[in-house]
């Protein structure tokens, strides 16, 4: 079953489903590339190993509905008689844990040479977050931009901070650029609303082969519908953060009334 919105599906931007929606992107497009590429060219997926931070405020919205706040005051009641009283600690709190997180990335490699051609980079929250792991992956992506290679950002995440560009694009959900090894230091930028279809877009080659062309709300909607979303999202509910603009939010509210009202 397909989703019901026509580009990107935000309630797989849940923690969740993310990481499992980002690696199966990631297989789709080695796929899908490979199924186009000519034999003098190969693409790879290639994976290494971040660490996140998990705290409440990044947990999607029905895990946090089961859970207590995160300040909780303790309440003293009375103790076993002999026992000693003991003053009662001000708050409960928590401890931001630490956790390996998989990043999944696309490469396009010259068969004889095993040169990389081309780099396609799928964003997830740890890359977008203030922090260390944003910053490697900024220092990454200034060497790819410095190298002779095409660089390809996929950013289907709302939440966080864009990758840094002189030219802003309008603000939208969802944004894909694409760098010309040949073209430093111009981007072209696809800005995509939530209503919008994922665009086609083409991925470059060596000189003087022609690019291909990947159809990206195809390669989703595979990835949708074969890691059966449909049975694991609950569209009654809202998508997880961040909160979506007025605009977004009545539009949002209007394609799901059916699955709100059904029953």
């Amino acid at each position: 079953m397909s989703s019901p919105f026509p580009g990107m599906d935000p309630y797989i931007e849940a923690r969740r489903e993310w990481s499992d929606f980002h690696v199966d992107l990631a297989t789709e497009l080695r796929t899908a590339l490979n199924t186009m590429l000519a034999t003098n060219y190969y693409a790879v997926t290639t994976t290494y190993a971040s660490y996140d931070i998990i705290q409440v405020a990044q947990q999607d919205r029905r895990s946090i509905s089961r859970d207590v706040s995160v300040w909780q005051i303790t309440s003293s009641g009375p103790s076993p008689a002999g026992v000693a009283v003991i003053d009662p600690p001000t708050v409960r709190s928590r401890v931001p844990l630490e956790v390996e997180v998989r990043i999944a990335n696309v490469e396009v490699h010259e068969t004889e040479t095993d040169r990389l051609v081309t780099a396609i980079e799928i964003l997830s929250p740890v890359n977008k977050r203030t922090g260390p792991q944003r910053d490697k992956y900024l220092r990454k992506r200034r060497e790819l931009f410095n190298a002779d290679v095409h660089v390809i950002e996929i950013d289907l995440l709302r939440g966080g901070q864009r990758s840094p560009l002189e030219i802003r694009p309008p603000q939208a959900a969802y944004s894909i650029s694409l760098g010309r090894a040949g073209n430093r230091p111009t981007v072209d930028v696809w800005a995509i609303q939530l209503w919008e279809r994922l665009p086609r877009i083409p991925v470059p080659l060596l000189y003087p082969d022609p690019d291909v062309v990947i159809d990206l709300g195809a390669i989703v909607n595979a990835v949708y519908e074969r890691g059966a979303y449909s049975r694991r999202l609950d569209y009654t509910q809202s998508p997880p953060p961040p909160e979506l603009s007025d605009k977004e939010q009545q539009w949002v509210d209007e394609l799901l009334l059916p699955y709100r009202t059904q029953g």
